[in-house]
């Protein structure tokens, strides 16, 4: 068991501690986060694009897929009785294993060539894809779970079953629910493959959605490809600044999940 353990637990400590050892020293100095770009050998270079990047593209992407996923996984849970709604669910846990390079290449096609320049709103909408099937699902999983009793007083009060969902059941699952957002935006956050052929990178700081836009992921990709040591340093400092926050964002959905799990054993 605790050999099992280890094995589980070595790669993952190994990734972590390379990480922190590479990417500590950039990473200490307040100029790597104010700073953008610069050329190599000019000092006080930083990742300000990326990081700004980063929160645009996922904010874009949250704003189309949480609401949306939100509303399907609603649907499936409390309407999703017809033939048509397992396919639905079939869909959705197709999309979630479906490579992200993939996800990618299908915006490329539908935004990105037919208008003929990289953009951020592409971007967005690839992750917005890779986002939709997991909050549908563990929607419609926290949705499952509330039991029927808060469902038929509602009914039993004359509430519309749609007033029933939205004020009633919605509220009861808002752990799961945000649990199920909160892990969605932590995948979207680490993405890189979709971003090659959407929002393709920027070295300058761009808060113009139709534009191109630089990525954590992204930085971390193109400077380690990079001969320059300089710009290798600021990969590691970049991937530990995504580590970091794909980390908190994991843990805080642990936390309300587990209170969740709380919440439930007192109904």
């Amino acid at each position: 068991m605790y050999l099992l353990t280890a094995f589980a637990l070595i790669p993952l400590g190994l990734v972590l501690w390379f990480t922190v050892a590479k990417g500590l020293p950039p990473a200490l100095h307040i100029e790597f986060y104010t700073n953008v770009f610069r050329p190599v050998g000019v000092p006080g270079a930083g990742i300000k694009q990326a990081i700004v990047g980063t929160l645009m593209l996922v904010g874009m992407a949250s704003v189309m897929a949480i609401p949306a996923g939100i509303l399907g996984g609603i649907y499936l849970a409390e309407y999703g009785l017809a033939r048509w709604a397992g396919w639905v669910r079939l869909a959705s846990d197709v999309l979630v294993g479906t490579p992200s390079i993939a996800v990618g290449l299908f915006v490329y096609a539908i935004l990105v060539a037919p208008l003929h320049h990289f953009s951020g709103v592409s971007g967005s909408v690839a992750l917005a894809v890779l986002m939709l099937p997991i909050v549908v699902r563990t929607t419609e999983g926290s949705v499952a779970l509330i039991p029927n009793g808060l469902r038929e007083s509602g009914l039993a009060l004359g509430l519309p079953r749609w007033r029933v969902s939205l004020q009633l059941i919605l509220p009861a699952a808002a752990p799961g629910v945000i649990t199920g957002a909160l892990l969605s935006v932590a995948r979207a956050s680490g993405e890189t493959a979709p971003l090659l052929f959407t929002a393709f990178g920027n070295q300058l700081l761009s808060l113009d959605p139709t534009h191109a836009i630089q990525a954590l992921p992204l930085t971390v990709y193109q400077y380690a490809l990079t001969p320059y040591k300089s710009l290798q340093d600021q990969a590691w400092g970049a991937a530990l600044v995504l580590v970091v926050m794909v980390l908190g964002i994991n843990l805080v959905s642990r936390w309300v999940l587990r209170r969740q799990i709380a919440l439930a054993g007192q109904l």
